[in-house]
Parts: structure tokens; sequence; C-alpha cells
């Protein structure tokens, strides 16, 4: 008899156990508790990485000039940002060519990726706004 008192003791014991689990217990998922989400990370300021990462985005003969960005945007998987860069550059012989748009991938303040846009799908309808030079 004190046996099954016992063990219905524990067993009424045992849902309660579960609700003080944190996220780092061992028991099962589903009786932790969920870790807390990390607050949302502020959008990079895209002005002050490109003005720190020209040499990076641009070839440095290019003398990029009247640069523009777009705001930077989440990626789909939300673990990085987005933001387009375009400039007036000026090719090897000195030559003017066409504005040159680039789409980059920002993550932690950085610039991990730097691709050339593609024509008609990336960078297309984005909001641009002038870099202005720091003095």
């Amino acid at each position: 008899m004190r046996l099954m008192a016992s063990v219905a003791g524990m067993l009424a014991a045992l849902p309660l156990a579960g609700c003080a689990a944190d996220s780092q217990s061992r028991l099962p998922a589903f009786m932790r508790a969920r870790a807390p989400e990390p607050p949302p990370e502020a959008p990079p300021d895209v002005a002050v990485l490109v003005r720190k990462s020209l040499d990076m985005i641009f070839v440095a003969t290019a003398q990029p000039r009247d640069l523009e960005a777009t705001p930077a945007m989440r990626t789909e998987r939300g673990d990085a940002w987005t933001a387009c860069v375009r400039a007036q550059i000026i090719s090897v012989a000195g030559a003017r060519l066409r504005r040159q748009t680039y789409r980059l991938t920002i993550r932690q303040n950085e610039i991990i990726d730097r691709r050339r846009a593609v024509p008609g799908r990336d960078c297309v309808s984005d909001d641009y706004k002038p870099i202005l030079p720091t003095k």
C-alpha cells in the first residue's frame, strides 16, 4: 500500500517537474521550456558598409562615383541581409562605362558576398539613395 501511495505521489508530481525545466534540460523537447527568441537585429547601415568596402565591391581602378544604395532587406531564410549598390565607373582604359549595379549580402555588419546584379531580375525597382562621401 505504501509503495502504491509513493508511486502515485511521484506520478502526480511528474507533470509539475516539466514546468520548471529550462531549454538546456535533459527532458524530451516537448517537456522543455522554449529558449527565448533573440531580439531582432537592426538593419545594417548600408552606406557605411559600402564606404568602408569600396575596394571589395568595385575594382580599385574603377574609381566609382555617384554611389547609390538601397536599404537592407532580410533574406528569405532570415539569416542575412541584402542590399543593392550602384555607381558610375571608369574602365581600365579611362573611358566612362555605364552604371554598374551589385547585389550585396550582409551578415553581422559585414559584406560576405557581392554579385553583379542580373538586369531585369535583381535590384530593378529598389529605392536607391545617394551615398554621400564622409568628410
